[in-house]
């Protein structure tokens, strides 16, 4: 028996030499693991070999590769080679058998034999209802899968997509990144809700709807903040930026930074000119210990320019005299190093902070030292950890006058020690101490205390010694202080600002320490008259907004940022072009055909290549009457222009990303198209026009993309950037309106128009369902548009728009149309016929 499986043993590997050199190799090379397990299963597994080569190359190649590592780990051969027989059954799952084979080691050892057996089970059946999805199940780490839970983790993933697979055909390739991410973050009970927002959203617009899931959209992020439990300061800016002034007697300017829950621990930041803080902190005490202590580096000197000065010679590195200042060439020197010295810097500069921070804050480092020992300790860090609690130890010993047990910290505790002199300590310490190596983030994030964070991550904007009381201030004046060298443009536009929370009016206590923690009415008082009255450049333009249900209009409600269109696609440019070069000559035909070819007479001139006969008469006439008359007796022929000028603003909220219906391709493709053409076309007739785009994400956030401006000429950036035109966020379109209304100061012109193309009606996140709310301020928009003398115009290829546009822009006064593809050659013609 034994010898006639090794002849067939033998067979097998003959007819597969003859098939493939490369894959007898490699079986060959295998086979030896896999013979003290008996004859039998021997053969099996050169069968599975042999028939997963006929059936993929492939499929076979990642079978014998993975046939090693897992016989070592599970110590059988049979089970595991009778599950990947299985993947046979459908066409194209070679690469679900790959990621089968690479993850069966470690599902054999995180999740054992029974364990195993599950979790190959759940993947077969998801290969059966779509091959794509058994891809990313199989692709998909073991242990992200579980979330080191066992295979109770695993069904905690499966069990709600199997519910949203039959009521909602959601496939799991779709699914499973986001909902890992989901789970790990908010618990294995958001999944669902989550999902199912998400399927809603992907059969309303399929783009829209994958970006979501792929934690990649507004929506998905904010639904993410929205259920993440913690201190959230967001909702609480006002009242932490009281309690600063309180504290430090100054106003600091705070922005909401760009922090996202895969982005690991949230921390507050500063670059030395702004605070930036998370949507989101663990608890109340941390977020209210992070401010304090980032507003200390900001009061206390670590951005003090003299002593940055001293600290780059310290380490030999060329200070800059102008502009922000990045600390990365500090660190290049430590090279894989680099992350283990900037811990120890941080830990002596902090310690430095803190203890000026307790001189004006009392109590300040007994809470800190509170918190931090409650604290979690880092397996790789966590004697970094235990380093800066001592420290602290240290400083609230000597700040009671109990002295300093460990004398390296002492230079730190004076009050003239510096940033400088925090780096010539941490220079001694990393050269003497054996701390460990750092070389994992999330390990590095764990070192530092509760209310701390990494000082050197943000570009550091200097202050002079003169300024370091006032550099703060700035951010509440409404001073804007100027940009260097462009930077942090792209920051400022993805750092949307927190807006203005309201408290109804009634008075809160501001959270604080030791006895004399909270304010008083006066202090509050003058906090909020100091942001009262600073205009708040950072949240960008103010506009009023009407409220129809109370019949008045909300001062200073909403707010427009006005920002440079990030995308450009020049490659999708030059497609639609070509696409609709057809067009565009027919649209410059009819422009020519418009314009004057005859000279318009132009009478009683001053001056002129001819006499103008009436008007000589009537000179005579009045001359021997013994009148004055002006001798404006000539006549001259000239082109005649109309004066007009003309914005043309496009909705750029998320639904124009949606797919139209039988394979039509992308609305945006069409708007792209349409105001291309609109623009080529107005280079042709030489009215002055701009271009721009609007989205919005609540009252305080509503973004308007300059494209073009009057001035601007239509060159390759413009054009790419129309190119790169795609959906976001929402449609606050009054607040737009008035922005775009304002532009037009300035803007000699007989009849100014304002073009809207628009695909849905307006509404935002914080309408509260009230469709009404949004449509009434819109209407005021446009009665005060037009009370300027700007007349705005819509055009929409919402076929519901019947039931709305009338209310808003009055009969006549915008346009449905009914096929999407007649856009962009519609555009251009619309403007003619309103030009007239």
């Amino acid at each position: 028996m034994t010898s006639s499986k090794q002849q067939a043993i033998n067979e097998q590997l003959t007819q597969l030499r003859d098939s493939s050199l490369v894959a007898h190799r490699e079986l060959e090379q295998v086979l030896p693991a896999i013979r003290p397990h008996g004859d039998e299963a021997a053969l099996a597994w050169v069968l599975a070999c042999r028939k997963l080569h006929d059936y993929d190359r492939e499929a076979g190649r990642a079978f014998v590769r993975g046939s090693l590592e897992a016989e070592r780990i599970s110590e059988t051969v049979v089970p595991w080679t009778e599950q990947a027989l299985q993947f046979a059954r459908w066409r194209g799952a070679w690469r679900a058998l790959e990621g089968f084979m690479n993850n069966l080691p470690r599902a054999y050892g995180s999740l054992g034999h029974a364990g195993q057996r599950r979790w190959a089970e759940i993947g077969f059946v998801w290969c059966g209802r779509q091959v794509d999805s058994g891809c990313a199940y199989f692709a998909t780490p073991v242990v992200d899968l579980s979330g080191r839970q066992g295979i109770t983790g695993i069904e905690q993933l499966t069990l709600p997509a199997e519910e949203l697979f039959e009521s909602r055909k959601l496939l799991l390739a779709t699914y499973l990144g986001g909902a890992i991410r989901v789970r790990n973050l908010l618990g294995a009970q958001a999944i669902l809700p989550w999902a199912l927002r998400g399927a809603d959203i992907l059969q309303a617009a399929r783009a829209r709807g994958e970006a979501y899931f792929r934690l990649e959209s507004e929506e998905s992020l904010a639904l993410l903040l929205d259920q993440l439990p913690g201190f959230r300061l967001v909702e609480r800016n006002r009242l932490l930026a009281m309690l600063l002034d309180v504290w430090y007697g100054q106003c600091f300017d705070m922005k909401e930074g760009s922090w996202s829950p895969e982005k690991g621990r949230p921390f507050v930041e500063t670059d030395g000119r702004s605070i930036y803080f998370p949507a989101i902190m663990p608890n109340r005490d941390e977020a209210v210990l992070s401010l304090l202590h980032t507003a200390g580096h900001m009061r206390f000197g670590t951005f003090d320019r003299l002593a940055m000065k001293a600290l780059f010679r310290q380490a030999g590195v060329e200070f800059p005299e102008s502009g922000p200042v990045s600390w990365a060439p500090l660190y290049a020197r430590y090279g894989d190093d680099a992350l283990r010295f900037q811990l120890i810097f941080d830990l002596c500069e902090d310690l430095r902070v803190d203890y000026r921070i307790q001189h004006l804050v009392p109590n300040y480092l007994q809470r800190m030292l509170a918190t931090a020992r409650s604290g979690a300790r880092h397996a790789e860090t966590g004697v970094y950890y235990t380093l800066a609690v001592k420290s602290v130890e240290q400083a609230l010993a000597a700040s009671r006058n109990d002295g300093v047990r460990d004398e390296r910290f002492a230079p730190l505790l004076q009050t003239s020690a510096t940033v400088a002199d925090a780096w010539r300590l941490a220079s001694a310490i990393y050269a003497q101490d054996g701390l460990p190596p750092v070389t994992d983030l999330e390990a590095f994030h764990a070192a530092y205390l509760p209310g701390r964070a990494p000082n050197t991550t943000r570009l550091a904007h200097p202050q002079q010694q003169d300024q370091q009381q006032q550099q703060t201030q700035s951010g509440a004046e409404g001073e804007q202080q100027p940009q260097q060298n462009g930077e942090d443009q792209d920051e400022s536009a993805q750092n949307a600002e927190s807006g203005d929370q309201r408290d109804g009016g009634k008075r809160q206590e501001i959270a604080g320490f030791g006895d004399t923690s909270g304010a008083t009415t006066r202090a509050a008082g003058r906090s909020e008259e100091q942001r009262a009255n600073t205009g708040s450049s950072d949240k960008g333009v103010p506009y009023p907004e009407w409220d129809y249900r109370e019949s008045r209009y909300k001062r200073n409600w909403s707010w427009v940022q006005e920002k440079k269109l990030a995308e450009s696609n020049i490659t999708e440019t030059n497609r639609l072009m070509n696409q609709y070069s057809a067009a565009l000559k027919r649209l410059k035909k009819a422009i020519q055909a418009q314009k004057p070819t005859r000279l318009a007479p132009q009478l009683r001139q001053l001056d002129g290549e001819d006499m103008d006969i009436n008007a000589v008469v009537t000179y005579v006439v009045e001359k021997k009457a013994g009148r004055s008359p002006k001798p404006a007796i000539y006549r001259r022929r000239e082109q005649r222009q109309r004066e007009i000028a003309v914005t043309l603003l496009a909705d750029m909220s998320t639904s124009i990303m949606q797919h139209l219906p039988e394979g039509g391709g992308r609305l945006v493709d069409r708007v792209r198209a349409g105001v291309l053409l609109f623009a080529e076309s107005m280079e042709e007739v030489g009215d002055p026009y701009s271009i721009a785009g609007f989205c919005s994400k609540y009252r305080d956030n509503v973004s308007y993309y300059t494209i073009k401006d009057f001035e601007q000429p239509l060159s390759q950036d413009v054009r790419s950037q129309i190119g790169g035109m795609s959906g976001r966020l929402a449609t606050r379109m009054g607040a737009a309106i008035r922005h775009a209304t304002a532009c037009f100061d300035g803007i000699e012109s007989r009849r100014r128009l304002l073009l809207i193309l628009s695909d849905g009606r307006p509404e935002d996140y914080d309408d509260g369902g009230d469709r009404r709310y949004l449509h009434e301020d819109t209407r005021m928009a446009v009665k005060e548009a037009v009370a300027k003398g700007v007349h705005p115009f819509c055009i929409t290829v919402d076929t519901m728009a019947n039931q709305y546009l009338p209310q808003i822009f009055g009969r006549g006064h915008y346009l449905v149309l009914d096929q999407i593809n007649s856009l962009p050659n519609k555009l251009p013609e619309i403007y003619f016929r309103l030009r007239r």
